[in-house]
């Protein structure tokens, strides 16, 4: 019986590892999207919607916050490339990420060389009022 219970919170786990929640912050004329949990094949929809929404209030600046982020697949590298290449040119773009789930993954496939990262929030909001 315990291990049909062990076997079931296994799986509820597995369930959870899927899990992306997103909110939306304003500093100044700024948007923050806040990130945590997976972003993956399956969540990078919910990435792409949340920014997309936050970009549809006519920002000057749009903050993709990774801070809380515990794993980054391609899918979500691949979004914040396709919506950095759409933003209109008056509307700066960046990527809050720390630590080896984040900002390893997008410095080793380039994505930090196109998308400025930032460590903090505060830095990333402090260079888009420079």
């Amino acid at each position: 019986m315990e291990e049909q219970r062990e076997a079931a919170s296994g799986a509820t786990s597995a369930a959870d590892a899927t899990n992306c929640e997103t909110n939306e912050s304003w500093v100044d004329r700024n948007v923050v999207v806040s990130v945590s949990g997976v972003v993956d094949m399956l969540t990078a929809p919910q990435l792409e919607a949340a920014i997309r929404a936050g970009l549809a209030q006519e920002p000057a600046g749009v903050v993709v916050d990774f801070s809380a982020v515990e794993f980054l697949a391609s899918a979500g590298m691949g979004i914040l490339v396709a919506v950095h290449d759409e933003v209109a040119p008056n509307v700066k773009f960046c990527v809050v990420a720390e630590g080896p789930a984040t900002s390893r993954p997008l410095k080793l496939l380039g994505i930090a060389d196109i998308i400025p990262l930032y460590a903090t929030v505060d830095e990333a909001i402090a260079a888009l009022r420079a």
